[in-house]
């Protein structure tokens, strides 16, 4: 839509507007909320016609959630999917690679959480697709990504022009700083990974979208969260992909990626959109389907953004819960204790007598406070 209009620009100057990703990115928001809101109710109708017993509840879980979660339906990720995609797809830039990658992640991420919600469902099991071929398809989906943003990012760097060699070359030799790690607090200095750069990009992305997963266990704990870190990190992919702002901050330009601000603005309206269906008590779950490719995102743009080490803080809420599970794992298999009274981090405080919406709205708060000590970051250095 945005290639169409902009043929007609010079004629109606009103159409100049689509030129400012400020107004698209509003244009966005405002999309992706309707569409959930409308396709909400009956794609919940339908889910819960084809699903009928919903997603299978923990047996082994805090004791309400068997009589108070039993028999909601699951895949209510298709909402924000649909919702967060057609509005990319109808104000994003589609001629920018920045766009596709992140896309893809969301959309790939997305289909792998429907095979293994898919199996849950079909089989009444918590064992869906099995975890090497789950995690094998993430890698793949996130490396194809991360070449895409790297390629991108040194074919628009004028800097790459100094070097003789093609893409791959500079790639394998660190040449340049497009696979340089920036620290926080720390102005024009950052770590050279060179190849690796490739692997920590997987990581990032494909961690961020489990521990978002692992977040997603109480009625509207996750969307909140997402969209508050979403929103944080359009406000930074538009600060990185300007010039003037980028070196004020001192913070590293990334030529093209503030196009990422009118996907995360999609992200934002969805998440609302599905808020409406989540909120407690929860008419439908978000499910692997969402919640994978709503991580995905998240680590996607960060690492096109540079801002990696940024989302770790922005997304504290869901690195503390990804660690809760890993701690405990590894403690209970080396030691035979248990750590928490139960993994992810928030069911240890329901098993201490917690309410539901009171464990919801602190880890609201903390996410606010986390968004805000990352946001710090751009200033302080």
């Amino acid at each position: 839509m945005l290639e169409m209009l902009g043929a007609y620009a010079q004629q109606y100057s009103i159409l100049n507007l689509f030129n400012y990703i400020t107004f698209r990115a509003g244009g966005a928001v405002v999309t992706a909320m309707l569409i959930a809101f409308i396709a909400g109710a009956p794609m919940i109708a339908w889910l819960r016609k084809k699903q009928g017993k919903g997603q299978p509840i923990r047996t082994d879980g805090p004791e309400g959630h068997l009589l108070s979660k039993k028999g909601t339906p699951t895949m209510g990720g298709f909402i924000i999917l649909i919702s967060v995609g057609v509005s990319s797809l109808l104000w994003a830039d589609l001629q920018n690679a920045y766009t596709w990658a992140v896309l893809l992640v969301f959309a790939g991420f997305g289909a792998i959480g429907f095979l293994d919600d898919f199996a849950k469902v079909t089989k009444q099991t918590h064992d869906g697709l099995s975890g090497k071929v789950r995690l094998g398809l993430e890698f793949a989906i996130a490396l194809g990504a991360a070449l895409i943003m790297l390629a991108a990012e040194w074919h628009s760097n004028p800097a790459s022009a100094r070097y003789a060699q093609v893409f791959w070359q500079a790639l394998l030799e660190g040449r340049g700083d497009f696979t340089t790690v920036a620290l926080p607090f720390i102005n024009n200095f950052g770590i050279q990974l060179g190849p690796f750069f490739l692997l920590f990009a997987m990581i990032v992305i494909v961690g961020f979208g489990n521990a978002v997963n692992f977040t997603d266990g109480l009625d509207g704990l996750a969307i909140v969260p997402v969209m508050i870190a979403g929103a944080t990190f359009g406000f930074i992919a538009y600060l990185v992909g300007r010039v003037d702002y980028s070196a004020y901050l001192g913070i590293r330009h990334v030529a093209g990626v503030g196009e990422l601000s009118v996907i995360l603005a999609a992200l934002l309206g969805g998440g609302l959109g599905f808020l409406w269906y989540n909120a407690p008590p929860a008419r439908v779950f978000m499910g692997d389907t969402g919640s994978l490719a709503l991580g995905g995102i998240l680590g996607a743009v960060a690492v096109a953004t540079k801002h990696e080490i940024v989302l770790a803080i922005v997304g504290g809420l869901f690195v503390m819960e990804l660690l809760s599970v890993i701690i405990q794992v590894f403690v209970y298999q080396r030691f035979g204790k248990r750590v928490f009274l139960m993994a992810p981090f928030h069911h240890h405080f329901e098993k201490l007598g917690w309410a539901e919406p009171t464990i919801v709205i602190r880890f609201w708060i903390v996410s606010v406070i986390f968004a805000l000590a990352g946001l710090a970051t751009l200033k302080l250095r």
